[in-house]
């Protein structure tokens, strides 16, 4: 079989990903469970009087019979203990609760915000991908200017934070050549620039993990007899250098995607935009603990999903593992 052409495994093969699925599985639940604990405990040691934060916050003057009655509603005059097994007990059945501060379910809260950041988390590791990609394919092994400045920018890149490049390119493009739209709604003009402020640092960061794959990808025999059968320079990098090249990215991508979410905080609060990361921001400001856990829990979710996904294309990628599955 070519070194070019991506193939499914068969039979035992497919036994094997299974497997490894399976303990997948079992890790993101034991990662679940330490995530929700965490999170449980923290916000208990958190400072502040959530019952007022329900009630209206500092500035509300609730009865002491309110407070009382709300006390008893969230069933925090229960010993900590109880509140942490009734806790999980909602969470085994799916039951996030009702939000402290919008009042409503959390499942809803999030199932209303998840879409914008999972496209704004999407639309980000595509760009990254595809601008690592151009740089390295582009400058690797070139000449020695055009590999240096190829390597210069994506350490640059790297090295940009992203709440900072996002309040540049604010500047820049949204007030000063008022090309984009300062506050984001759900067109795609109002994504460019979220996305841009996510995926250039990333860029940088694959780049420079792939390029140096690459580099070494260059030097192993295969490459050379890939050009001896007359391939042209772009077609060897394409079809046979390039997935060695990418193994350290793909894992990279798995760590990447929960980065991105965290960090979309952020980026959507400076944007305006809709999404979890600024669900997420209010809640904690707010102390509302079932939403604030409900959206760590969500985040937690979509870091072991990618986590997954990234161990599977290893398989198709990679042929060493890709034999060891038939």
């Amino acid at each position: 079989m070519s070194a070019g052409v991506l193939a499914l495994p068969s039979g035992d093969g497919l036994r094997r990903i299974g497997q490894r699925v399976a303990i997948r599985a079992l890790v993101g639940i034991l990662v679940l469970l330490a995530s929700a604990t965490v999170t449980f405990f923290a916000l208990k040691l958190t400072p502040g009087d959530p019952v007022r934060a329900v009630l209206g916050g500092p500035t509300a003057n609730p009865s002491p019979e309110t407070i009382a009655a709300t006390i008893r509603e969230l069933g925090l005059d229960r010993p900590l203990h109880v509140q942490y097994g009734l806790y999980l007990q909602r969470l085994v059945t799916g039951n996030l609760g009702i939000s402290f501060s919008q009042r409503q379910p959390v499942v809803r809260v999030i199932a209303e915000q998840i879409g914008p950041t999972l496209q704004l988390t999407a639309s980000a590791l595509v760009v990254a991908w595809a601008l690592a990609l151009a740089s390295v394919i582009g400058t690797t092994r070139r000449n020695r200017l055009l590999s240096a400045l190829g390597s210069g920018l994506e350490a640059v890149a790297a090295a940009l934070p992203q709440f900072w490049l996002a309040l540049v390119l604010l500047a820049v493009f949204a007030f000063g050549l008022k090309w984009f739209p300062p506050q984001s709604r759900d067109g795609f003009a109002d994504l460019v620039l979220p996305t841009l402020a996510l995926a250039i640092p990333l860029a940088g960061f694959l780049a420079q993990v792939t390029r140096e794959s690459l580099e070494l990808a260059l030097d192993q025999p295969f490459i050379l007899s890939a050009r001896t059968r007359g391939l042209s320079d772009l077609a060897v990098r394409l079809r046979h250098a390039l997935r060695h090249a990418v193994l350290p990215g793909i894992s990279l991508s798995a760590w990447a995607v929960g980065s991105l979410i965290g960090n979309a905080v952020l980026v959507e609060v400076i944007f305006s935009r809709q999404g979890l990361g600024r669900v997420l921001y209010q809640a904690v400001s707010r102390q509302d603990m079932p939403l604030t856990i409900g959206v760590t829990l969500v985040v937690t979710i979509v870091y072991i999903l990618a986590s997954t996904v990234a161990d599977l294309l290893f398989v198709l990628v990679d042929p060493r593992i890709k034999a060891a599955t038939r």
